[in-house]
């Protein structure tokens, strides 16, 4: 939650502040915020390898928070794109060292009856700290006369207290492994991943790339006409939504088939794509926005579920890594898509694509609807 406080107060302005101040086009803001969110991803591969293979969570947790909290002040510093492009990959890649490892503690700690519920609580954390930021962020540019700098520079203090509360606050638990360590991404090893896990990862990747970076959605809001210190209350919105969702969703995940929740969840992001297509006014926008967060509550605790659920218990971290791996090559070329249809036809058509991608993912499950069967790891 501290975490997620400190990164949006920055990522709620950043957009903006990239193409009002720095001069940088839809494009170059959207592939810079998917190469940024996918090597978030890629890195969980070899963060979650190896926190399998030394058998401990916490330590690659605390270091990849640490350098999060480390990268926050290159962004108040920042006077062109290419030092903002620096910030974003250091800031993610400790968000990568830090996610798989993270993910793995919860289902270690979890017991498997309440494992949907347990990463429908973690998400609503997190999204509290999503929706606390950007308003922080409303607050202080009211407060700064629109300087951004500022609010970067405030943005610190919370990432470093995250860290703070990890070092001193949460006890990882004893893991007994049995003989000797081996690499977990061997082909013996891979074998184990069932093929319920591996629809598990297609499906993952698909959903990212029928969703691109939520950069766009600031990036629409301000086309809105609202003042420029009110456009992060979008994204205030949509992670109150999403907070308030994740958590019952979680628990409707442990009772109602996954594949139909994921069914629903599409339905939604193309209610929300078509919203944010046609609506011009504030209201419409801040509409679809919301129906976004909703399909975020729907969707994102339940897709950690199912790969906890489809994975050995000792390979948790390499099935963390594996998925986002494959989803984070799915969100550079959502993100890089949607930035060329902003720049070449307009905002519009960035999120008719959305929904094509969305209506292509839902096909693509229907299809796969009675080989996706579940079977829920010990």
């Amino acid at each position: 939650m501290l975490m997620d406080i400190s990164s949006e107060m920055i990522h709620s302005l950043l957009p903006m502040f990239l193409m009002g101040t720095l001069g940088a086009s839809a494009f170059a803001v959207g592939i810079i915020e998917g190469l940024a969110e996918s090597t978030a991803l890629i890195v969980k591969v070899f963060s979650g390898v190896l926190s399998d293979y030394i058998g401990k969570r916490k330590g690659l947790a605390v270091f990849g928070y640490a350098l999060g909290a480390c990268a926050k002040p290159l962004f108040a510093i920042a006077s062109s794109t290419g030092l903002v492009v620096v910030a974003r990959l250091i800031d993610r890649v400790g968000k990568g060292i830090r996610g798989a490892p993270r993910d793995a503690l919860v289902a270690d700690l979890a017991p498997p009856e309440v494992r949907g519920a347990a990463f429908g609580l973690r998400q609503s954390l997190d999204t509290v700290g999503a929706f606390v930021g950007p308003l922080l962020a409303v607050g202080l540019m009211l407060m700064g006369s629109n300087n951004y700098r500022l609010v970067f520079w405030l943005a610190v203090f919370p990432g470093l207290m995250a860290v703070a509360l990890l070092i001193f606050g949460i006890r990882e638990p004893e893991r007994h492994l049995d003989g000797r360590r081996t690499n977990p991404i061997t082909r013996e090893n891979l074998r184990r991943l069932s093929r319920s896990y591996w629809w598990v990862v297609g499906i993952g990747a698909i959903f990212t790339l029928a969703r691109f970076s939520e950069a766009f959605l600031v990036l629409r809001a301000q086309q809105s006409g609202v003042a420029i210190a009110l456009v992060p209350l979008v994204m205030v919105a949509m992670n109150l939504i999403y907070a308030g969702s994740a958590y019952p969703f979680g628990r409707l995940s442990d009772r109602m088939s996954h594949a139909k929740l994921l069914a629903l969840g599409l339905v939604v992001l193309i209610a929300a794509d078509l919203v944010l297509a046609s609506g011009r006014h504030w209201w419409t926008i801040l509409g679809g926005v919301c129906l976004w967060g909703i399909h975020m509550g729907m969707t994102q605790g339940l897709l950690a579920t199912m790969v906890a659920d489809t994975a050995p218990a000792d390979l948790r971290g390499t099935a963390y890594g594996v998925f986002n791996l494959l989803s984070g090559v799915a969100m550079l070329l959502a993100s890089a898509i949607a930035g060329w249809l902003w720049d070449r036809h307009g905002a519009a058509d960035t999120f008719y694509g959305s929904a094509i991608f969305s209506m292509m993912a839902l096909l693509g499950l229907a299809v796969s609807w009675r080989r996706l069967t579940i079977d829920r790891s010990p």
